[in-house]
């Protein structure tokens, strides 16, 4: 099992609210990282649809996650911000996440924490090579 998905599960036993899906994080830590980014923008970051992107948005919008406003520039277009809920809500999620990982690292060797703290230059360079060749097709 993946070390993401076993995050997740373990982070589930302190939610407040609703429990998030994974793509509606990925939508919320997004506008979070951009506020007032567009649908059509958010989808092309996220490699989603834009009706799928706007039908998280909209569900966001009422689970009270997500303000949707007019763009003043284009009346058609929307603009998403977080709402204070959503804001702290990502907070302590990180938080808690933050500090999770942090135990188990700590509980690892020395060994293993240096080989962690070795790898991560490459992994980020992964993460690159992947997102722009996400960003070519």
């Amino acid at each position: 099992m993946g070390v993401q998905r076993l995050i997740r599960r373990r982070m589930r036993g302190g939610l407040t609210g609703p429990r998030l899906r994974g793509a509606e994080v990925e939508l919320l830590r997004l506008v979070e990282a951009r506020p007032g980014i567009g649908i059509s923008d958010a989808a092309k970051e996220l490699y989603l649809a834009g009706n799928s992107v706007s039908t998280l948005a909209n569900q966001l919008v009422r689970d009270g996650c997500l303000l949707r406003e007019t763009d003043p520039a284009d009346r058609r277009a929307a603009r998403l911000r977080l709402t204070e809920a959503a804001r702290d809500r990502l907070s302590d999620w990180q938080r808690r996440r933050a500090a999770l990982v942090g135990r188990h690292v700590a509980r690892l060797g020395e060994a293993d924490r240096e080989a962690l703290r070795a790898a991560l230059p490459a992994l980020r360079k992964l993460a690159v090579t992947l997102h722009e060749e996400a960003e070519e097709s």
